[in-house]
């Protein structure tokens, strides 16, 4: 039996809205993976730490207050300082679509805005997990 995708799925900054959060958890659930929701109002190092720990396939970051572009580096820069590159991370939230290529730079592969399907989402994942 193969071990069931695990992804993390995290709401970094000070963004206080998890509903889309909660919808992904559960569609990736059902889908067959593991899911471990870490929660709102995550650190860039809660994040990564909770990665580490949980050993996360996969890191999906949430973020609606418009500071993805920060976030998202410090959270990337950790994982290369921590020597890990075997994660996928995919982000989901309001991303202006200018911002999408600097996402990309820094290692985020899927990017998912409103009204994605949720199916789509889980067979990305499925489709590009690194192990």
């Amino acid at each position: 039996m193969d071990k069931k995708i695990r992804v993390l799925v995290a709401k970094p900054g000070l963004d206080g809205h998890d509903r889309g959060a909660k919808v992904i958890a559960k569609a990736l659930g059902d889908a067959g993976m593991e899911v471990i929701y870490t929660g709102l109002r995550q650190t860039p190092e809660q994040i990564v730490n909770a990665a580490i720990q949980e050993d996360a396939d996969v890191i999906g970051m949430s973020i609606l207050s418009g500071a993805h572009n920060t976030l998202t580096k410090e959270v990337m820069d950790l994982l290369k300082e921590k020597g890990i590159d075997d994660v996928l991370v995919v982000m989901g939230g309001i991303i202006p679509k200018n911002d999408i290529p600097y996402l990309n730079s820094l290692g985020v592969e899927g990017i998912f805005g409103p009204g994605s399907d949720t199916a789509d989402i889980a067979e990305y994942i499925k489709a590009n997990v690194k192990r």
